[in-house]
């Protein structure tokens, strides 16, 4: 008997004294005379030049100056000047100001002009620009905040920033202190269709199943069988029905001693699977011994179901190497591992499958593919490439492609990649938008980064995810994991799935053949 976990009714009115208080600060001006300098203004995070969505919040930013004493900057553009600058040599900017610049300027350029006060005076930085895009990004962007260990987790959770401003809502997390016998990890959150009204994600370990979101009810399934090799894994949410394609792996760790990438994150087996959310049911799309299947994501008709593929024959030969030892033997041989792309067609009405159909052969170019998404319009497939394996978050060799389906041609989006990881990544609901993690700033640490992708198919020079306080971006020792775009707030509470996580062990998935 499935058992939902609901918000539950208000019962009663709180009463709050409000307190008003008003605050007084100087007005910061542009200073009057200044020494022009012939270099740009050394900034954090690096905001100059690039294209910014016109409900993006503040950019603020830090000055990267020893010898300044305190900065100002003027943005203009179409309307009024925005004005801001402080004695810390950061940049705050007032959001009304901000949003009413924005909006006057979509598809123009707006100046940006730097000063900083140094011991002789004022000196004037090189001018850069912001490009404000026509068109929005969606409001809210979901993702996971971890430590960045290799072995254990500890505290972590599920968070909703909305992009238009600086708040963050909490849709879960598992324990602020560690606790060995509710301790869990919390995964592999994911909507259907940019709506959090359908949302999942994964427990692992105490309480652990897959928690299913309907609104602002949740429940906990158990998606296991013994023909299936462990659990839902890394899924896609089929864009009009109520199904999920996952896939399931059985994962393993090694570690590198003298290696610049620390970690290296492998499958030993891999399959398909299709789950049913209303009648509860689980079955097999693709499942081979000789073929590791993973990252499934649907196209936005849902008639198309891309993935990546290993085939181990010619690596291994899983005939003769026991199951035992198949781990091992594809440790030894880690940087030889590479996934194509493929695809399947899918018939909605019969929900029957075709054959598998492949997309782009990387290991053919050297190249592995891993996390495939189809932009919204169906032309494009954003993937990361990278020289070996599937789980690219750890390889600096990993950067961000597309392949325009229309044209039949691959290419990687230079203009927003970098010399470290970018990898996991998201489309916005308009298709101009692309949210990506990367380590570029300190190799170690993963932050969202934001690009605009144009109508010609081109991304542009990404800038970090704005923070109210632009130093959050250090001070903050946490890794942004599976950034996701939504159009809508998770409506579901964290007390509701607390008590869904924490309540029973869900219902077990029937699996049919």
């Amino acid at each position: 008997m499935r058992t939902l976990y609901k918000r539950k009714p208000v019962l009663g009115l709180c009463l709050a004294a409000l307190c008003l208080m008003t605050a007084c600060k100087d007005a910061v001006e542009v200073p009057a005379t200044f020494d022009t300098l012939q270099q740009k203004a050394a900034i954090f995070p690096d905001y100059e030049d690039v294209v910014v969505p016109p409900n993006i919040a503040p950019l603020n930013f830090m000055l990267n100056d020893s010898a300044a004493k305190a900065c100002v900057v003027c943005l203009k553009g179409e309307g009024e000047p925005v004005v801001a600058g402080g004695e810390d040599c950061k940049v705050m900017i007032d959001t009304l100001q901000w949003r009413t610049l924005l909006q006057a300027n979509k598809g123009k350029d707006i100046q940006v002009s730097v000063y900083a006060r140094h011991e002789g005076g004022w000196v004037k930085y090189q001018d850069h620009r912001l490009h404000v895009a026509p068109e929005d990004i969606d409001r809210y962007l979901s993702y996971r905040l971890i430590e960045p260990g290799y072995e254990l987790y500890r505290q972590l959770g599920l968070y909703q920033r909305d992009l238009s401003g600086w708040d963050v809502h909490t849709i879960y997390e598992n324990n602020r202190t560690y606790d060995e016998k509710n301790n869990h990890c919390i995964n592999c959150h994911n909507y259907q269709n940019y709506s959090t009204q359908h949302m999942l994600f994964h427990v692992r370990a105490n309480h652990g199943g897959t928690i299913m979101v309907d609104g602002a009810e949740a429940h906990k399934v158990q998606i296991k069988d013994s023909t299936i090799l462990t659990a839902g894994v890394y899924p896609s949410w089929h864009p009009t029905l109520n199904m999920v394609a996952f896939s399931t792996n059985r994962t393993g760790q090694t570690f590198h001693l003298y290696h610049r990438e620390k970690i290296e994150v492998m499958d030993e087996a891999s399959d398909l699977l299709l789950y049913d959310v209303d009648k509860n049911e689980v079955r097999h799309i693709l499942r081979s011994r000789d073929d590791m299947e993973t990252f499934p994501c649907w196209a936005p008709d849902g008639r198309m179901l891309y993935y990546c593929q290993f085939h181990t024959q010619g690596l291994i030969d899983l005939n003769t190497v026991p199951d035992s030892l198949v781990a091992r033997e594809i440790a030894i041989r880690y940087n030889q591992v590479r996934y194509n792309l493929m695809r399947v067609s899918f018939d909605p009405k019969t929900l029957a499958f075709g054959a598998p159909e492949k997309v782009l052969d990387a290991a053919s170019m050297g190249k592995s593919v891993s996390v495939p998404r189809v932009s919204p319009d169906g032309r494009y497939v954003l993937y990361t490439l990278a020289d070996y394996g599937q789980f690219h978050i750890w390889h600096k060799s990993s950067d961000l492609w597309v392949k325009d389906l229309q044209a039949d041609t691959c290419y990687a989006l230079s203009a927003a990649n970098s010399k470290d990881v970018d990898s996991y990544h998201t489309w916005s609901s308009n298709g101009r938008w692309i949210v990506f993690s990367s380590r570029r700033d300190d190799g170690n640490y993963t932050r969202p980064y934001i690009a605009y992708f144009d109508n010609r198919g081109q991304a542009h020079k990404a800038f970090m995810l704005p923070h109210e306080d632009p130093e959050e971006s250090i001070l903050l020792l946490k890794s942004y994991n599976v950034p996701e775009l939504t159009r809508d707030k998770v409506g579901v509470t964290r007390n509701t799935l607390r008590e869904c996580i924490y309540a029973s062990d869900g219902e077990k998935a029937r699996y049919v053949r």
